[in-house]
């Protein structure tokens, strides 16, 4: 609830959402939903899956957050009003337990094109499609660090511990911010490695 409330009180263009909505199971997608029915912006919302939501039944979390609003990006793209600079939000599947599809995703996208994927190791899926920014989350900056930083346990996935949370430069003009989210998993500890939302201002680059 929280989280919600930081979102609606910055009044945010677009929302984007990186996945893992529920675990282990759907049965609080109800809860969920409740929350996100309440949460608006005037360019629309956006989301990818996650591995748990593939878990619990993809489809099902996919039709029950198009409900309420949230437009699921399977492989595809969506382009926001020309107000808001015509990017395209660009939705690549889950790395590890979706069918991620490239050529898809990107073929109808516009020259200006934000990448959503879940997790960090979506990058290799992206391969060299062009795109300014990349989101991503599943790492959950470890829920469990040091403060020098070092995490001893990150989720599954090539990438994770490469680009474990925070912002990066992938050269070529392209970044990536990896969240680490407001949830955990397996247990409900956060040390040195508290939950967060972003808030994104993005300018058009100067001449």
């Amino acid at each position: 609830m929280e989280a919600a409330s930081l979102l609606a009180a910055v009044e945010p263009d677009v929302l984007l959402y990186g996945g893992d909505f529920v675990s282990p199971t759907a049965r609080h997608l109800p809860d969920l939903t409740a929350i996100l029915r309440d949460l608006s912006a005037p360019g629309g919302c956006y989301a990818v899956l996650g591995n748990h939501d593939h878990y619990a039944g993809g489809r099902r979390v996919a039709r029950d957050l198009e409900t309420v609003g949230v437009r699921v990006l399977l492989n595809e793209s969506a382009d926001l009003p020309p107000a808001l600079g015509g990017l395209s939000i660009v939705g690549l599947d889950d790395h590890m337990t979706g069918y991620p599809d490239a050529d898809a995703a990107f073929a109808a996208a516009g020259a200006a094109r934000v990448l959503l994927i879940h997790q960090p190791s979506g990058l290799l899926d992206a391969g060299d499609h062009p795109y300014s920014l990349a989101l991503a989350g599943h790492t959950h900056g470890g829920q469990i660090a040091t403060r020098a930083g070092w995490r001893p346990v990150l989720p599954h996935g090539p990438l994770s511990r490469v680009h474990p949370a925070g912002e990066y430069g992938l050269g070529d003009g392209r970044h990536l911010i990896v969240s680490r989210g407001v949830g955990c998993t397996t247990l409900p500890i956060r040390i040195n490695a508290p939950p967060e939302v972003h808030l994104i201002e993005m300018r058009p680059a100067q001449p």
